[in-house]
């Protein structure tokens, strides 16, 4: 990898992992198109750790609420003392699916499911949820109203995000919206909820790139990455909140299904 390509993946995952059209999908499909190598999944989940750093600053404020909110249900020995404390506090189990599955399954996920025809279809089918949740959802339900259920329902959504298409952010949104929340407060709800898993995964991944020795370029090209995933991940998460705000998700469900479709003739054709 050239420092180059780490810009641009790097910039990918930025954009890509907030948005709901699976960041996974696109560093995985970028490269083909361009004729690269394939980054692996590890480099692709260690860069992750720059859209993290987005999360922490843009939501720096509920996450510092939350916090306090989590110590305070400790100290009174009663976890649902607030709404904020009951949210902190369940977020701990919803994110246990995704981290079971996760570990269980990470050979199969990281070779097997990398396969471009198993991602074009994974953009199809959550792009077809997606839909149906903008359908039948209430959107009247805000983020302090959240039941602990519901929040272990969206958990599970989030667990979907394995399957490499799927999206981690288009998966929880999905579940958001499915349980009655408003457009934004499903993307925030999705931010928040991911802080967990996107932090297991990269630190994860970051130390199995760090056991197989690199090298100084190798470390570099990660260092840029995660550097450039980090300022585009901020400017994605903005432009979500205020896109989805007056649109919706329709437009990406679109743009999932002619991705995936695109892919599939390509691979049938070529």
């Amino acid at each position: 990898m050239t420092p180059f390509q780490a810009v641009i993946l790097g910039l990918v995952q930025g954009l890509t992992e907030f948005l709901p059209i699976s960041s996974t999908a696109h560093l995985r499909i970028v490269p083909w198109l361009f004729g690269w190598e394939d980054p692996g999944a590890a480099f692709s989940a260690a860069i992750q750790l720059g859209t993290l750093v987005a999360v922490f600053v843009f939501f720096a404020r509920d996450i510092q609420r939350l916090t306090v909110a989590a110590l305070q249900g400790i100290a009174q020995r009663n976890l649902r003392h607030s709404p904020d404390s009951l949210m902190a506090w369940a977020i701990v189990p919803a994110t246990i699916p995704i981290v079971v599955f996760g570990l269980g399954f990470k050979d199969y996920i990281e070779n097997e499911l990398r396969h471009l025809e198993i991602i074009s279809w994974a953009l199809i089918v959550l792009a077809l949820l997606l839909l149906l949740a903008e359908r039948i959802g209430k959107r009247d339900r805000k983020l302090e109203r959240l039941t602990f259920w519901r929040i272990q329902l969206i958990g599970w959504c989030q667990a979907l995000a394995l399957i490499p298409g799927c999206s981690r952010s288009g998966s929880t949104i999905m579940g958001g919206l499915f349980v009655g929340l408003s457009r934004p407060e499903a993307a925030r709800f999705s931010f928040l909820l991911g802080l967990p898993a996107i932090a297991g995964s990269g630190l994860f991944e970051l130390m199995e790139l760090m056991a197989a020795d690199p090298g100084m370029t190798g470390l570099l090209n990660l260092a840029i990455g995660i550097a450039v995933a980090a300022v585009s991940g901020y400017v994605s998460i903005g432009f979500l909140l205020r896109f989805l705000e007056r649109f919706g998700t329709h437009a990406f469900a679109i743009y999932r299904i002619v991705l995936g479709a695109v892919i599939l003739i390509s691979l049938r054709t070529g």
